[in-house]
């Protein structure tokens, strides 16, 4: 008997696993995922967290409530990957033989790479939303927080879902209107990046809703460290800016087990072809989600896409053939922009957000590039669809290929 071996079972591990058990001959094919607990947590809704909108128990369910019952399923730690060997080494001494290893270990959250971001101020005054600790110790001091400047602050690229921190910023403008004290609260967004989002016509749109909601960007801040005791962050450049609050995205990097596996960058991101989704440097090895190196956006909705063109190139080469399918970098985000209204973008590799209708070109009914009521509900609408669509692999109304249809070039 062969095996496939998953680690991760998260977003991208969990649809792996519920497509491959239907798609490999399972007659020759054992299928084992890994992982170091059994939480599955419905990151996205982390950012609702802060805000009261959901309570921590909307985004909390056991992982083996959504892995196929003919795949097994082994929580462990993972010590180390031998690719030399095909083995995966467990602490404790066991070793997990695979012949096809898929690595779906996602990106950890990493604050102890920025200089006195985790100090005695730690969830205190200064917090990050990308842990659901993080989420719940933000919702408490909020709560209580009564004005002041309330700075938002990405730290380094990459990180995953990008557009968290813009539907952070405005949530809390809404927040802190409806509190009554918006006029009190300066809320400051600080970013490496020279604009609000990497694409130039959806930054310019972004850019026209934070101006709308006086929301302060400070761009080309590449974040140096943290002065816990003077409540500043300090950019590389010297450029200094003063918080009351300080919401941060910390340094995201690979999980550490993989750096001595020969497969992976300097951020211990698993060095992929880009298109079949396939290790350069082992042909047997395969990454998906946010565990890749994949230069696009690291959100659910790529893991999602990518699984549909990587569990068939998984099929064809456990069948001896070389992979084919090309994943196309196909992304899209619901974007909340507060007051109960949000918008959407979708791109791929080569082409940028546009305005447009979506899923339906000409029909939609989701706008592209435009703030609505329907698109926030589409936002909300998507914890159900996650849970019971997406992670059992059934059927969405959605195109894994990123098309230009419905779409207007500007």
């Amino acid at each position: 008997m062969k095996k496939v071996v998953i680690l991760g079972a998260g977003t991208a591990g969990t649809i792996m696993a519920n497509k491959l058990a239907k798609m490999l001959d399972r007659k020759e094919w054992e299928i084992e995922v890994l992982d170091r607990n059994n939480i599955h947590y419905y990151q996205p809704g982390f950012l609702f967290i802060p805000f009261g909108i959901y309570s921590p128990k909307d985004v909390v369910k056991k992982k083996d409530a959504f892995i196929p019952r003919n795949v097994k399923f082994t929580v462990a730690d993972i010590l180390s990957i031998d690719a030399e060997e095909n083995v995966v080494n467990l602490v404790g001494g066991e070793a997990i033989r695979y012949d096809i290893l898929i690595v779906a270990t996602g990106t950890v959250p990493t604050p102890s790479e920025t200089p006195g971001l985790v100090g005695e101020r730690w969830y205190k005054n200064i917090f990050d939303f990308y842990t659901f600790e993080g989420a719940v110790a933000l919702h408490d001091y909020l709560k209580d927080f009564r004005g002041g400047k309330l700075v938002m602050t990405i730290t380094e690229l990459p990180y995953k879902c990008p557009i968290a921190p813009l539907e952070f910023v405005f949530l809390a403008d809404a927040f802190f209107a409806k509190k009554g004290i918006r006029d009190k609260v300066e809320i400051i967004y600080t970013t490496p990046m020279s604009g609000a989002f990497t694409k130039p016509v959806a930054t310019k749109m972004l850019s026209s809703v934070l101006e709308e909601k006086n929301i302060t960007v400070v761009t080309d801040f590449y974040v140096e460290g943290v002065d816990e005791e003077k409540n500043i962050i300090r950019s590389y450049d010297g450029r200094e800016v003063e918080f009351d609050g300080l919401v941060v995205v910390p340094v995201n990097l690979g999980e550490e087990f993989l750096a001595s596996s020969g497969l992976v960058d300097d951020m211990n991101y698993v060095q992929v072809d880009k298109g079949t989704m396939q290790s350069v440097h082992k042909p047997n090895v395969f990454a998906i989600g946010d565990a890749a190196n994949l230069p696009t956006s690291k959100a659910g909705s790529v893991a999602h896409f990518a699984a549909d063109v990587l569990a068939e190139n998984i099929v064809e080469y456990a069948n001896g053939k070389a992979p084919s399918h090309q994943f196309d970098g196909h992304a899209n985000c619901f974007i909340e922009t507060g007051h109960g209204k949000g918008t959407l973008i979708d791109f791929d590799y080569t082409n940028e957000p546009l305005p447009g209708m979506y899923p339906l070109p000409g029909i939609g009914p989701m706008k592209l590039l435009g703030v609505t009521r329907l698109n926030h509900w589409g936002k909300l609408a998507f914890k159900l669809i996650y849970w019971e669509f997406l992670l059992k692999n059934r059927r969405l109304p959605v195109s894994s290929k990123f098309s230009l249809a419905g779409k207007k070039k500007v």
